[in-house]
């Protein structure tokens, strides 16, 4: 070696041993410029090993440091080509799993990826290595539908893990492969199993680094498990104190705990906050299908289905996580009025399901029956529902068992067998009624809903109707009706009233009543708290212009055009920060001219002069809105048990 390069190497073991310090303090910025330094030293040297393990190190910070999956992957595929034309080397193992497995879109690659890790290992004897290559041809086989070999390889990674393996990063992604595959299976068994052994290890806890980032994941896969069994406000808690907890330790965004939020927070309905939680993770795999449910309860269909199409192409071979995007799919198509694209979406799902998943399973049934609804095969429909009813087990998921008899039911009564919805609607009533849940309405459920609010009461109020009839509103109660000019604030009201007891924000009910508008490009000034107007419509030309920049990061990416990914990324993160603080996100207060502060004033005036309208055409019906209606940012209709009067919407 010149003394040239003796220097160069010297110079980069110098910026490895600063890196390790500024880890210690968790200086991002510091730990950055100096492994950069010691990749440009061990290059100039043509210590190429050494310098991929460098890259791999880089890659590391910038995709759990800063979240930047785009120019972590770019470095990762520096460090294999470094190392491509080496003789067989543990570096080639290391390089090969170097990203976190649940970040890996194709589980193929991901497999050859273990593979290649495994045997060189088990080769040079390093049991990390092996550890982390056993999980990641575990998760693999999962996502491909292959469950009970790919938990095989996951328990011995685990036994690995909880032994002869040392504490390193390299375990800590492990377990997240293993976390990763028990959530997409729903198998919290067996996360729950282990958990308990992590802890006693010291892999999951409360400390600085890897053990509160494996601890959050580890929550967020528990709260998941809280949901299906029905209990949300549990589920809740455990994830604001996983996301406390994380905060508290890491200046770094909880990313398993905001996403699994925002799911929960799609399924009560409150879809600003579940918006605000998954900004800026567009790029993760787990957050696909909570956004695409997102654009989805939004009624943005065009969006959905971007989002769902792009998950499935980057995934490919992934029968797990793309069947999951298959079932919104065919709700997407069956909303937009598309049965020949349902039904493509339901033969695929078909084709792809893995048979080992009842949860799974059970929602694909439910996908497939909403078509056979569609298209009038009410008795194949009926038999879907019930053959997904009988094998789930009521005590693991009774959430999801409530949802499938909703369904049943309304099928019922559809096909005129009254006396069987009536019994289904009434299971289903029974079971939600022993859950910690907001029951939302579903497209295929209203049925159901009214036939099991038609069951006799001990005393029965009266019903006041609202009806929209083009540019009217009839309003009904006692025998007695009246029109009213239709208004905005009229079906902000219908809105509240359709959704008893759901709190919505006022962003959302923009949306809905005023439409979103995606034609045209981006107007950054029509945003945040110097707008002139709240204006839906630049929000959403907003989302749809970081979904168009995430589509072509991601091609850039499988085309190997690194450059152009990372040109694309750094847009995206503009976007991204330019739309949270139109939401008034990000720490900052939230100003007097803010769009949801205007948003706020707007629908809240529109709210009670519409309210006060009703007042005085039918004061008795009317002075139950006057009492149950609540304004602000979020907006609530929220009947009381002693109620005389029962308010509806007729469409």
């Amino acid at each position: 070696m010149s003394q040239v390069d003796i220097s160069n190497v010297n110079a980069a073991e110098q910026a490895l041993a600063r890196a390790d310090a500024a880890y210690a303090r968790y200086d991002i910025e510091g730990l950055i410029t100096d492994l950069s330094a010691a990749i440009r030293g061990f290059t100039a040297a043509d210590e190429k090993c050494r310098a991929a393990m460098a890259c791999v190190r880089l890659g590391d910070v910038l995709a759990n440091g800063l979240g930047n999956l785009t120019a972590a992957r770019a470095w990762f595929a520096r460090a294999r080509r470094l190392v491509a034309d080496e003789p067989p080397c543990l570096e080639q193992g290391w390089v090969a799993v170097a990203a976190m497995g649940c970040e890996v879109d194709d589980p193929d690659e991901l497999l050859a990826a273990a593979e290649l890790a495994l045997g060189l290992a088990r080769r040079f004897g390093e049991v990390s290595l092996e550890t982390k290559a056993l999980a990641d041809a575990g998760l693999a086989h999962v996502q491909a539908g292959r469950i009970n070999e790919g938990m095989a390889l996951l328990d011995e990674a685990m036994a690995l893990a909880c032994g002869p393996a040392e504490p390193s990063d390299a375990v800590a992604k492990s377990v997240c492969s293993f976390f990763t595959a028990c959530y997409y299976t729903a198998d919290f068994e067996r996360a729950g199993s282990w958990a308990d052994l992590f802890r006693r290890q010291g892999l999951i806890g409360p400390a600085v680094g890897t053990p509160v980032f494996l601890s959050s994941h580890c929550d967020s896969v528990q709260a998941t498990l809280l949901m299906e069994l029905g209990r949300w406000t549990e589920a809740e808690a455990v994830l604001a104190d996983a996301k406390a907890a994380f905060e508290a330790a890491m200046p770094s965004p909880a990313w398993h705990p905001d996403i699994a939020l925002a799911d929960l927070r799609v399924r009560q309905g409150r879809l600003v906050e579940a918006e605000a939680l998954l900004l800026g993770k567009d790029h993760s795999i787990q957050a696909l299908l909570p956004a695409v449910r997102l654009h989805l309860a939004r009624g943005d269909l065009d969006l959905a289905r971007a989002v769902a199409t792009r998950g499935m192409r980057v995934m490919r071979d992934d029968h797990v996580r793309v069947a999951e995007l298959l079932t919104a799919l065919v709700d997407i198509e069956l909303s937009a009025g598309d049965l020949d694209a349902a039904r493509a979406a339901a033969a695929e799902l078909s084709s792809r399901l893995p048979s080992a998943i009842p949860t799974l399973s059970a929602r694909a049934s439910a996908a497939q029956a909403r078509v056979m609804v569609a298209e009038d095969r009410l008795d194949d429909a009926i038999e879907e529902l019930e053959r997904a009813v009988d094998e789930l087990d009521a005590r693991r998921v009774p959430w999801l068992r409530a949802t499938l008899l909703f369904d049943l039911a309304a099928t019922r009564e559809r096909a005129g067998d009254a006396a069987g919805a009536r019994g289904d609607a009434s299971a289903a009533r029974a079971i939600v009624a022993a859950l910690d849940v907001e029951v939302m309405p579903r497209p295929t459920a209203f049925a159901a809903a009214a036939i099991a609010d038609a069951t006799p009461a001990a005393t029965t109020p009266a019903a006041a109707e609202l009806r929209r009839d083009g540019k009217w509103w009839e309003v009904g109660s006692g025998g007695t009706s009246v029109r009213l000019p239709d208004s905005k604030g009229l079906r902000y009201l219908a809105e509240l009233v359709q959704r008893p007891g759901v709190e919505q924000h006022v962003l959302d009910l923009v949306d809905r009543i005023e439409g979103v508008d995606g034609a045209g490009g981006v107007d950054r000034r029509r945003l945040g708290d110097a707008g002139e107007v709240l204006d839906a419509q630049a929000r959403q030309e907003y989302r749809r212009r970081i979904e168009d920049l995430r589509t072509e990061a991601d091609d850039a990416l499988l085309a190997g055009r690194l450059d152009e990914a990372e040109a694309r990324q750094v847009e995206l993160d503009q976007l991204v920060t330019q739309l949270a603080q139109a939401f008034g996100l990000g720490g900052r207060e939230r100003k007097a001219g803010s769009a949801v502060e205007r948003a706020r004033l707007n629908v809240t005036r529109a709210l009670r002069a519409a309210i006060a309208k009703l007042l005085d055409a039918m004061p008795g019906p009317a002075a139950v809105l006057d009492r149950n209606v609540r304004t602000g940012i979020y907006c609530r209709y929220d009947p009381a048990d002693g109620d005389e009067i029962r308010w509806v919407v007729e469409t």
